[in-house]
């Protein structure tokens, strides 16, 4: 049995201080004073005063590999940037390039607190191998698109990669990941509607991320974007929709009633197209919001607790409102708003819960004074606090070093 020792502990739901938490066969088994420690067969001990102790943050979407690209096109909408700088260099893509580069995107994500992606990319089996390689808990879709001329994005691509990792058991997950509402056909989506009812799968699709998308599907189908998934019959509890920066407030009202997730990337957006998504009006209606990094070239980091911050700072722009969203909001949104939207019993620090925790280190000056630890974290933290990160109870970060592989480590020294 693992202890893990925190004068502060932190979940969406509770505040409570110096507690340990005892984790066995990759879950919470119980939490206990720290005093009574000694009457626990416990075999190692981590963390001790100064420290806080959070659920792993979920990363609820993520283009890992594009670490690649980072500081390509910036200043640019979405559009522009997609057709003249993305996909004209994505088209380039091999897959020894893909591994190295999704391996740093997830160490870089790991690094900085999250502890699940859930990604949205081409060549997948690479990122899957990428994921395995360092320990992180993974979602993975093959990216389909079938009215845009990208050939690794054949949907039989999508399809193969599903069929074959459907069945793996461990941290890897394989999810359905149709590109966009205008890049992917009626029928495209019909199929993946059917293949998820019967399979019990996730769908993982961008939505409404630009004003062209909008146009090109009213122009297609005579509908806006959420109609349009909601006529195919996709829009549903399994449904991860992302950005959704131009829903009306006809489609929030349809989007909540779905009982789908929408994942809320608000750096990446608010640098693409200046737009921030109305989150506000969905969380009012009962919809459920996660919280994801995007990519490193729309976003330029993965770090999940920065995004916090830029959740909560941009919607009370948007909304010309300083008391909306709290940070209790958002820390919900990156944690259990994540699990709940992955089906993951995680996003708690309760027993029964996987242990998927992360470690902060809080002996520095920006969490002084210790009086409000949840304001600290979101507003004042960042993903560099983060000493030790642990996925189904193991250690797999540790203060730089990253404890499954080597790998990281060969890359940097490379760059010397």
């Amino acid at each position: 049995m693992k202890a893990i020792v925190a004068d502060h502990i932190i979940d969406a739901s509770t505040y409570r201080k110096n507690l340990a938490v005892l984790v066995e066969d990759g879950r919470i088994v119980n939490i206990i004073p720290t005093q009574r420690l000694k009457e626990f067969d416990v075999e190692v001990t981590y963390g001790g005063k100064d420290y806080l102790l959070i659920p792993g943050l979920i990363n609820a979407h993520t283009h890992v590999a594009m670490a690649k690209f980072r500081g390509f096109g910036d200043d640019m909408p979405l559009d522009r940037w997609l057709n003249e700088v993305i996909w004209p260099n994505e088209k380039e893509w091999n897959e020894d390039e893909i591994y190295k580069w999704a391996l740093i995107g997830i160490a870089e994500a790991i690094a900085n607190g999250s502890t699940t992606i859930n990604d949205h990319y081409f060549f997948a089996w690479q990122i899957a191998k990428a994921a395995e390689t360092l320990g992180v808990r993974a979602f993975i879709g093959q990216t389909m698109m079938d009215l845009v001329d990208m050939p690794i994005a054949d949907p039989k691509l999508g399809f193969k990669f599903f069929k074959k990792w459907k069945s793996k058991n461990g941290l890897v997950n394989v999810v359905l990941a149709p590109h966009a509402t205008d890049t992917v056909s009626r029928d495209l989506l019909e199929e993946l509607g059917e293949l998820a009812e019967k399979e019990n799968a996730l769908i993982h699709m961008h939505v409404s991320q630009s004003r062209e998308e909008v146009l090109r599907v009213k122009d297609r189908e005579g509908m806006l974007p959420v109609e349009y998934l909601k006529s195919v019959n996709v829009l549903d509890s399994n449904f991860i929709g992302v950005h959704g920066v131009y829903l009306s407030e006809k489609e929030v009202g349809i989007y909540a009633k779905s009982n789908a997730t929408l994942v809320h990337c608000p750096i990446s957006l608010a640098k693409l197209e200046g737009c921030v998504a109305p989150i506000l009006d969905l969380q009012k209606l009962g919809g459920n919001i996660a919280l994801g990094n995007d990519c490193v070239v729309s976003n330029n980091s993965m770090d999940m607790v920065l995004e916090m911050k830029f959740a909560a700072i941009l919607n009370k722009v948007k909304n010309r409102n300083p008391t909306k969203p709290t940070a209790k909001d958002v820390f919900y949104w990156a944690t259990r708003g994540g699990a709940n939207a992955l089906n993951l019993n995680a996003g708690l620090i309760e027993p029964g819960y996987l242990a998927d925790l992360v470690l902060i280190n809080t002996k520095k000056l920006h969490f002084l004074p210790k009086e409000n630890m949840l304001s600290h974290l979101v507003y004042s933290a960042r993903g560099s606090d983060v000493e030790k990160v642990f996925v189904n109870g193991e250690l797999i970060y540790d203060n730089g070093m990253f404890l499954k592989t080597d790998e990281i480590e060969k890359i940097l020294n490379e760059q010397k």
